[in-house]
């Protein structure tokens, strides 16, 4: 039995212009020990998703579905069991460490909060717990910087100072929601290196959500990719990057830049996500897909292997997509 089960999960937020179907269908599972990239644009879902499997949603919100850690169904769960699970089994990252973290107090002190929400410990000993994560994270002078305040630490500290944070309690899941974004490439080498580390050193499954493929190429095990609120295709990560069969997830791959694409034109999809209110029926991707048909127009494609029962693709034409060379047809714009 996989660590986290996720079936059929929808969100809906109510709202004056509508109800929107923020997460429809999602289903995925993550073991001990794995990492599973969640990637897409903006608006795709991916953190709804999570914050949904956290309890983090407002009470309006309409959770449908199931969600099952360790053979216990999180979905319908009280707030008062929920912060059972919350933190203390499963831990996340959030995207922006400075808004995430208090200024008005010391980063030992913010960690030692998080042990403590869980554990009937002194101050002392969590503030001793602070600085075994900040040295599990590799922050040097781990006993000094302990009081040190956010503004006083690097972007990347401070991402790193997230991580201390979701693992003050050992959590059997991470999620890392953009871990890296707004840091530049060398300390988001560092970032994932270290979340690396960590899993190698505790076993923990992460969840990894990216809007970037290039991200999750040399980290992830498998990957789940997200279009307009639902899952459009799940494969091992060598299979996404070398045998996709969504025209979505082949055009994120044309848009990830290389030395091999420096200078030359880079691939774009054109056009952006569709509204989550009111959908249509059809493929979501369609008004934005080159090999779109008339059956794309009406009839949603389902999430269904194709050759590997590992590899799922939500397309109609995902059995003959390896004979078309579907990057060449999203239209080129130029490197600046």
């Amino acid at each position: 039995m996989a660590l986290l089960e996720v079936n059929n999960l929808n969100v809906r937020f109510p709202t004056e212009d509508g109800v929107v179907h923020a997460v429809r269908d999602v289903s995925f599972s993550v073991d001990r020990g794995e990492v599973l990239g969640i990637v897409g644009e903006s608006g795709s879902g991916k953190s709804v998703t999570n914050l949904a499997i956290m309890g983090l949603l407002a009470r309006s919100t309409r959770i449908d579905g199931s969600i099952m850690y360790d053979g216990s169904e999180l979905v319908g769960l009280p707030r008062s069991q929920q912060t059972k699970f919350r933190g203390n089994e499963i831990g996340m990252i959030f995207q922006d460490p400075m808004t995430s973290l208090n200024p008005v107090y010391t980063v030992g002190w913010q960690i030692a909060e998080a042990y403590r929400a869980h554990n009937k410990v002194s101050k002392q000993q969590g503030i001793a717990r602070a600085v075994e994560l900040l040295d599990l994270v590799g922050i040097p002078q781990a006993v000094k910087r302990v009081h040190s305040y956010p503004h006083e630490f690097s972007g990347g500290m401070r991402q790193r100072v997230m991580i201390a944070m979701s693992m003050a309690n050992n959590p059997q899941v991470l999620i890392a929601d953009e871990p890296t974004t707004a840091l530049d490439v060398t300390v988001q080498a560092q970032i994932l290196e270290t979340l690396m580390e960590i899993k190698e050193r505790t076993n923990i499954a992460i969840v990894l959500i990216t809007h970037d493929l290039g991200v999750v190429a040399g980290m992830a095990d498998r990957v789940m990719v997200m279009y307009a609120g639902a899952a459009v295709e799940i494969a091992p990560v060598d299979e996404i990057y070398y045998r996709p069969k969504m025209p979505y997830t082949i055009g994120l791959l044309g848009a990830i830049p290389s030395e091999a694409s420096d200078g030359k034109k880079l691939r774009q999809i054109r056009g952006t996500t569709p509204s989550l209110i009111n959908m249509k029926p059809g493929c979501p991707f369609s008004p934005r897909c080159p090999l779109v048909q008339d059956r794309c127009l009406t009839q949603t494609p389902t999430l269904e292997a194709v050759d590997n029962p590992a590899h799922l693709a939500a397309c109609h034409r995902r059995a003959e997509i390896e004979s078309i060379d579907v990057r060449a047809l999203f239209a080129p714009e130029v490197v600046a």
